[in-house]
């Protein structure tokens, strides 16, 4: 297999994430660096560091971020961030405007001010008003006027709300840029809301043949996710030509295909048309659970029917409105599935204009003889419920017994009956205003070949006529780009337990209303949260903890709405997400959704880390036990956005949500989307939400200067402060920055406040150290600050809080000699090089949390590999106090590729070396940074560090690559960082 990551793309391609560039005019910061998934090699999430560095001033119980976060807070001037429009369009947009550069293009981002326009309002085309504003800012978005006027408008549509919507796409030998290019948003008077898109500066004029072809790209992908057991591509599967930017300025002609693997979803990949080589993989499936299940192939909808119903009334099925057993909405009635437009007259099957439901019982994604759904005797799709009897059933009744083989057949024609009128009633829902899910704007529809392929009681048959663990308590929704039809697969329910606290019913989760509405919200959101190309970007940490938060509130919205979920703003802990039934350890969600701050009630119980009642921002990645997890994280958003729900009411909030989605930069952050949303209320409500909204998010940590670098950051800054008044006191903040263990004054190290650190010192909360130490920040609203940073130029990062009224904050650093920032660089390496993945020998010295990959050639299950090693150069020579090691994976491998034995060597020269350590470093080692004691003699006078990496941890794991080569460890061995400290050679 190509070397690839499982997840989420840097934003505009490959290129490996730099120090945070976010150039967030001083208000608003929303997440630097937006990401669209990750290409290959990408830079791995980093691990936060367990010590607080020696000599740093008191933390005030406070736990440092990541190395990579603080170290991507060390923002400098760069040449973009200097051009001289971009410093003019800043003073421009004024205190509410976001001005924020891609640090892998230089371009803009985003542009937009949260309270105006952009331009004035105008009766000339939509398109004309956005490409004029990029031919008047060039050196925002980087292109040339003939560039602008190059782009081809793939798409245009209005919103119900009157917003022209459009997408450019940038092109070589008309081939579209994946993941590149602009979108614009322009209001109903023609004012530009806002131009999004980090567009490629310097593209070929043209670039080789493939020599690659597209069936051969697809079967690489099926290949990369299946192995070698796959046996070729479905039918639906496809593959287009796209241009894949990569660093350095190159760019190659790729193929971006979307094919879905027998039992491994449904995904996203691009292969290099030259050398076959996988370049990126994106998982478009999205699960109802942290369980990892699949996503099957796209089938084929029918055209749109205006037949009028026959006499036979084909269509009549008998359905509940909520699940079996609820107290409203539990009790089937008969409802017409024709007549509303969701099934043509006559049918044979469950194949209609919006979606085509059959039971994919052995998980093949085909339709197999007995899968589709044909009527009854009667003519119609009229299925009653056939109720079983067993331990976990009541109050809700069970469909299928958990020890009898097949008895799931019972209710397999009645579940696909009831999965589709759901479809129905939520593609109808999400269609009307406030929403407007039109097929304009990419919702799924027959006639556009895009149809959902709902597939019930998937897998029920895996195991002698039984679902295996792989099939039971899910769902899932895989969302292709528009006009390639997405699936849903709906499992079976139940589990075997003596405890109280465990009780799942024998059901089907195509029966509970919720779940479905929750997997149909992920094709909402995946197909308004998009690239230029269409291709959804909810793909780094907190955008898949969005989506499954959009997918629980628009279920629970429109459930609560219509009266058959309980919402008494008075009560705490009434919308669930659970079934009737459901109870204790395989709740859906830890809480239901509108759980306040502060919360007492038993319903909201929080957890051990987070605490009791509702959740706020500092509590990402404390909602699951083992650690940031999107749909436990996700909780954090959808009790946020209860609460806009429940101060604006049902249906502006709607209405907000959905046209942020559409105003989205690529791959946002919790804060990109809290900036859309009020975007959205300036465009569609006059602005007079502004103050609620402010309300709500600042009380969920999610105020002014809360801060989050990327979609990628697990620990975001939660900050509960509202925009300062105007008459807020300014004071200015000063104090030195010295060497901890010299007291010598340190030059370059930025100091900034959470929220405020753009790379502009004076005009940003932010400033860097002089020459001799000091620093200044001006024009500080008075105030206490949680997190105020200082890092940089080889030093390693400390947080502080900091009350903000008068006098100075000095600062004492520790040196990591080896840093990149400081000046230590790599003079040479050995083994493959992935620098253009992200995954190069520089990632050792970044302190980015990046990593160095290379080829575990030779050997067995990780040992007795070919050794590969970096050598470092420190800026000075050293006297090494401490080193140490983050053996770490990452660039897309899971832990086994983590570094395993090692060897370090130091020299005063670079050519006599000594053997300073030699060890292994084991599973518990990862993802944190191990003290490596040198051998006595090896660690005075150090100028060169020379890693080797000679093994990894797969046997550490119980990996046998001779039975499975699909683990990382059996093909790569990585390693993150190294760090020295210590103090300069004296003599």
């Amino acid at each position: 297999m190509a070397k690839a990551p499982f997840a989420r793309r840097t934003r505009a391609t490959i290129f490996t994430a730099t120090a945070g560039l976010s150039l967030a005019v001083a208000l608003l910061p929303g997440g630097a660096n937006a990401a669209q998934g990750d290409p290959v090699g990408r830079p791995a999430a980093g691990s936060p560091t367990d010590t607080t560095p020696a000599g740093s001033p008191a933390a005030d119980g406070l736990p440092l971020p990541s190395q990579q976060s603080l170290a991507r807070r060390d923002a400098r001037l760069t040449p973009a961030e200097q051009r001289p429009g971009v410093r003019q369009l800043r003073k421009q947009l004024g205190t509410q405007g976001v001005l924020e550069l891609d640090p892998t293009t230089g371009t803009a981002r985003q542009v937009a001010k949260l309270d105006g326009y952009l331009t004035s309002a105008s009766g000339a085309d939509p398109e004309d008003i956005a490409r004029e504003y990029l031919r008047a800012h060039p050196d925002v978005f980087g292109l040339t006027a003939g560039q602008v006027q190059g782009l081809t408008l793939r798409k245009q549509y209005t919103d119900v709300a009157g917003i022209r919507h459009l997408s450019f796409v940038q092109s070589v030998d008309g081939v579209p840029v994946f993941g590149n290019g602009v979108k614009a948003n322009v209001a109903r008077d023609g004012r530009l809301i806002s131009v999004l898109g980090s567009p490629v500066r310097k593209l070929p004029s043209q670039l080789p043949p493939a020599k690659v072809t597209g069936t051969q790209a697809r079967k690489t992908a099926v290949r990369d996710i299946a192995g070698g057991k796959a046996d070729g591509t479905a039918g639906s599967d496809t593959a287009k030509q796209v241009v894949y930017p990569a660093s350095g300025g190159t760019a190659r002609r790729a193929w971006q295909t979307v094919t879905s693997p027998d039992g491994h979803g449904m995904w996203l990949h691009v292969v290099d048309a030259a050398t076959g080589r996988v370049l990126y993989r994106q998982n478009l499936s999205s699960d109802l659970e942290a369980t990892d299940t699949t996503a099957a192939a796209p089938g084929s909808g029918q055209p749109l029917s205006s037949s009028p119903a026959t006499p036979l009334r084909t269509g009549k099925v008998l359905v509940w409105d909520y699940s079996p057993g609820a107290a409203t909405g539990g009790k089937q009635h008969t409802r017409h599935l024709d007549t509303r437009g969701w099934l043509p007259a006559g049918a044979k099957t469950l194949d209609g204009p919006i979606a085509h439901v059959y039971s994919d019982t052995n998980d093949n994604n085909e339709t197999d003889d007995g899968e589709e759904i044909t009527p009854a005797a009667d003519g119609t799709f009229s299925f009653p419920f056939k109720p079983f009897t067993g331990d976990n059933c009541g109050p809700a009744p069970c469909s299928w017994d958990q020890k009898t083989p097949y008895s799931w057949q019972a209710n397999r024609e009645q579940n696909a009956a009831q999965v589709l009128y759901y479809l129905g009633k939520f593609h109808d829902h999400l269609q009307a205003a406030p929403i407007g899910f039109t097929r304009a704007a990419g919702n799924f529809d027959g006639r556009d070949g895009d149809a959902v392929q709902a597939q019930t009681d998937d897998g029920a048959a895996m195991q002698d006529g039984l679902p295996d663990d792989n099939h039971v308590n899910n769902a899932n929704m895989g969302t292709p780009p528009d006009g390639q039809a997405p699936t849903m697969q709906m499992y079976l329910t139940g589990g075997y337990s003596d405890s109280p606290d465990y009780k799942v019913p024998s059901g089907n989760f195509g029966d509970v209303a919720p779940v479905v509405y929750h997997e149909f919200t992920h094709g909402l959101s995946n197909r308004l949260v998009v690239d230029a190309d269409g291709v959804s970007t909810l793909t780094g940490q907190q955008g898949g903890a969005m989506g499954e938060a959009w997918s629980d509130w628009f279920a629970a919205d429109f459930l609560a709405t219509k009266r058959f979920m309980k919402d008494d703003p008075r009560v705490d802990g009434e919308v669930s997400m659970d079934p009737p039934g459901w109870r204790g350890d395989l709740s859906l969600r830890s809480q239901p959704l509108d759980c306040r701050v502060g919360s007492t009630s038993a319903k909201c119980p929080g957890t051990k880390e987070a605490g009791a009642g509702g959740y706020t921002y500092g509590d990402y990645g404390k909602i699951y036990s083992g650690g940031p997890e999107v749909h436990a994280d996700g909780e954090i958003w959808g009790e946020t956005l209860w609460d806009l729900r429940t101060e604006l009411g049902s249906k502006l909030t709607e209405s907000l949500l959905t046209r942020a989605m559409e105003l989205s930069p690529a791959n946002p952050t919790f804060l990109d989307q809290r900036n859309a949303i009020l975007q959205a209320d300036t465009v569609v409500n006059g602005g007079r939400a502004h103050n609620a909204l402010w309300q709500a998010f600042a009380h969920r940590g999610m105020g002014y200067f809360a801060a989050a670098l990327t979609a990628d950051d697990i620990r975001p800054d939660e900050d509960f402060s509202l925009p300062p008044g105007p008459n807020t006191p300014l004071v200015t903040l000063t104090g030195k920055v010295t060497d901890n263990g010299t007291g010598t004054a340190v030059s370059g190290v930025t100091v900034s406040i959470s929220g405020h650190s753009s790379g502009f010192p004076g005009a940003d909360l932010s400033a860097v150290s002089a020459a001799d130490g000091t620093y200044t920040i001006r024009n500080v609203p008075e105030g206490t600050y949680r997190k105020v940073y200082a890092s940089g130029n080889g030093y390693e990062p400390v947080i502080r809080t900091i009350t903000v009224n008068s006098g100075a904050a000095d600062w004492a650093l520790r040196r990591n000699w080896s840093a990149s920032s400081g000046g230590a660089e790599i003079t040479e390496f050995s083994g493959v090089d992935y620098s253009d993945f992200g995954c190069g020998p520089a990632s050792l010295i970044d302190m980015s949390g990046a990593v160095w990959g290379s080829e575990a050639n030779g050997g067995t299950n990780g040992t007795g590999v070919d050794p590969v090693h970096s050598t470092v150069r420190l800026p000075a020579a050293v006297d090494v106090s401490d080193l140490r090691v983050d053996p770490t994976a990452g660039c897309g491998d899971d832990v086994t590729a983590s570094l395993g034995d090692y060897r370090i060597e130091t020299s005063t020269d670079g050519t006599t070396w000594a053997t300073a350590a030699e060890g292994h470093f084991g599973p518990a080692d990862t993802g944190r940074e191990n003290a490596v004691p040198l051998n006595t003699g090896t660690e005075q006078n150090v100028r060169y560090v020379r890693v080797t990496m000679l093994g990894n941890q797969a046997a550490d794991n119980g990996v046998d690559c001779a039975q499975n080569s699909g683990p990382s460890g059996c093909r790569y061995l990585d390693m993150t960082e190294l760090l020295v400290h210590g103090t300069p050679h004296q003599g």
